[in-house]
């Protein structure tokens, strides 16, 4: 009877077990758009997305990357007015402009020429000066820009230079993240080169996708500042801390960020913008965006947006560090 009861048992718990969806984690990671990726997916099979996961990469290159001389926008930056766009940069165009106009002109992938100019483009450096900057920044404005019904690229001036690299890695991971949900994955967590989507769960283990934030101050390898769950929503972050130059005569840094009003990079107190958002793309440019602004009016930016959540990490008059966070964000970051 003892047996029969523990038989009974065992097959009753391999029943229950049965009933449970078993999950298996798969990975890719490489590198891509001139960073790493690190891409988790799960199912109930084991699965191997890199034939898809590459032509996503490989398409949004040919697009959108300035680093590659025959992708469309390269040949549009070269003049190329026949050029009909695909539906990839139709759509990063579309939301540029609606960010362009939301930040009041701070998010403008126009800037490119600029970028180049400062030396953090493909194209060659030059000498800056305020005489310089003011001729180049005749050539700056995404209200100079237009696409045509037809899809082709209006210029007011043949020298204006896109450059959306401010935005083309998270719409990247945009794209993953569509590609994973026409496959069926109902849970993911996708990572290029510090941008994050996440959907759904981390079901293996029964608790939910954990993202980090990384410490703009710390001055060997990476850190983390911040831990925070993440479901179904996009984290994208922009510094200066790691993309900036010397010049090696001067000894002057220059970073990153150009301020598209001045045409100057911009030394701000804001050391690092992290935006949550509900795509990856939006996150991206809005972070970008957040470096440029005065620190004052990003947080009356944020006062008034429901679909934004930010963390602010700023220098105070005497150069103490503070931070600031939105009431969305805080809510999600985990206990340490």
């Amino acid at each position: 009877m003892k047996k029969m009861i523990l038989l009974f048992g065992i097959l009753m718990l391999a029943a229950c077990n049965s009933g449970q969806p078993q999950y298996i984690q798969n990975t890719s990671y490489g590198g891509a758009l001139g960073t790493s990726y690190n891409l988790i997916y799960l199912s109930d099979d084991q699965l191997d997305f890199q034939v898809q996961i590459d032509s996503v990469f490989a398409v949004v290159n040919q697009s959108l990357s300035t680093y590659i001389t025959g992708s469309d926008i390269s040949k549009i930056n070269r003049g190329d007015t026949t050029l009909v766009v695909d539906a990839m940069f139709k759509e990063v165009f579309e939301l540029s402009k609606k960010i362009h106009g939301t930040t009041k002109g701070y998010f403008d992938p126009t800037v490119g020429v600029l970028v180049n100019a400062w030396g953090f483009g493909p194209e060659k450096q030059i000498e800056m000066d305020s005489a310089r900057v003011d001729s180049l920044l005749r050539f700056v404005g995404f209200d100079k820009v237009s696409l045509t019904t037809n899809r082709k690229v209006k210029k007011e001036h043949s020298t204006i230079y896109f450059d959306f690299n401010a935005i083309a890695k998270g719409y990247a991971i945009d794209c993953l993240a569509r590609m994973m949900d026409a496959n069926g994955i109902e849970d993911y967590l996708l990572e290029v080169g510090g941008e994050v989507v996440a959907k759904g769960e981390n079901r293996i283990k029964q608790k939910r996708w954990l993202v980090g934030v990384d410490d703009p101050q710390a001055e060997e390898g990476r850190s983390l500042k911040q831990m925070l769950y993440l479901k179904d929503r996009a984290l994208a972050s922009s510094g200066n801390y790691r993309k900036f130059r010397v010049d090696p005569v001067t000894g002057r840094k220059y970073v990153h960020t150009v301020d598209p009003k001045t045409g100057y990079t911009k030394n701000a107190n804001t050391l690092a913008a992290t935006v949550l958002a509900n795509d990856c793309a939006t996150a991206d440019a809005y972070a970008t965006a957040f470096m440029a602004m005065d620190l004052d009016d990003v947080m009356v930016f944020l006062s008034k947006q429901r679909e934004l959540d930010a963390y602010i990490i700023y220098l105070d008059e005497e150069a103490g560090t503070q931070e600031f966070m939105t009431k969305g964000f805080r809510e999600l970051i985990a206990e340490q």
